[in-house]
């Protein structure tokens, strides 16, 4: 039987877990203070009321900063939380065709995809084709080529025209 795994703490070590023997100590200035040992690194901290917070853990020797943790946790989730706010989530949106589309139908199917595209969207193009229209499929192959050549301008092709199955499939995403 093993014993179950130490959970990982997420985001910095501080105070009483750094385990580095010293550390380059910046101070609640901001001023670099170089190499210290972590004992006396955590005694500044104490005395001046703070925490002493690893920054970065990957250097030689890891660097420690002093400051307020429940402050600096604060703005990292607000920095985060801004980050994720101006994130914009690309959707696939999908048209169906048939190869014996009308031409207003045909026009408003293509109004949809150049609204896809406004919106930052991909478009997947898939071309159904049923019966016999299977021994045609060079008339869904031109029908592929005429959206693309349409939306050439505002988009590029992201994967050709490609069978799969009884259906062509092209996608589109926006330029």
């Amino acid at each position: 039987m093993k014993a179950p795994p130490v959970p990982q703490k997420d985001g910095p070590r501080i105070n009483r877990e750094i385990h580095a023997r010293e550390v380059q100590l910046i101070d609640a200035e901001g001023q670099n203070r170089g190499v210290v040992e972590t004992i006396q690194a955590q005694q500044s901290a104490d005395e001046a009321g703070l925490d002493l917070v690893e920054i970065v853990p990957a250097a030689n020797p890891p660097v420690c900063k002093i400051l307020d943790y429940g402050k600096f946790r604060f703005l990292e989730q607000k920095k985060s939380a801004e980050a994720r706010k101006k994130q914009k989530i690309v959707e696939i949106k999908e048209i169906k065709l048939r190869p014996g589309i009308d031409d207003h139908d045909y026009g408003v199917k293509m109004k949809a995809v150049r609204r896809f595209f406004e919106e930052g969207d991909k478009v997947k193009v898939t071309l159904r084709f049923r019966g016999r229209e299977m021994a045609h499929q060079d008339l869904g192959f031109r029908l592929l080529e005429r959206v693309k050549s349409e939306t050439l301008n505002i988009a590029k092709v992201e994967a050709e025209p490609s069978m799969e199955g009884r259906q062509m499939i092209m996608v589109l995403a926006p330029k």
